[in-house]
């Protein structure tokens, strides 16, 4: 069972990388920038978590469809009798 902490919200999930990517700098540097309180210190915190899990998502989701995407392609290939290095 997932709780809510270990799942982003719905409007995390619907931001690009590179949008909660940038969003994730913005918050680190607040965080090390310091003058915040403590509530503030553990919103920003646990927003940051949220992103970086957004982030590993959305990188391990290309890394998916790369993954895919050489396999079909190695498929392909694989019945002309080729190595990787394209030596017969």
């Amino acid at each position: 069972m997932t709780s809510e902490v270990e799942q982003p919200t719905a409007m995390s999930e619907a931001l690009g990388y590179e949008q909660a990517r940038d969003e994730l700098i913005e918050v680190v540097r607040r965080l090390e920038a310091g003058g915040t309180t403590l509530e503030e210190s553990l919103a920003l915190w646990e927003r940051g978590e949220e992103l970086a899990k957004v982030c590993r998502r959305r990188l391990d989701g290309a890394r998916a469809r790369l993954d895919a995407a050489l396999a079909e392609e190695a498929d392909t290939e694989g019945g002309d009798g080729e190595n990787e290095a394209g030596v017969s």
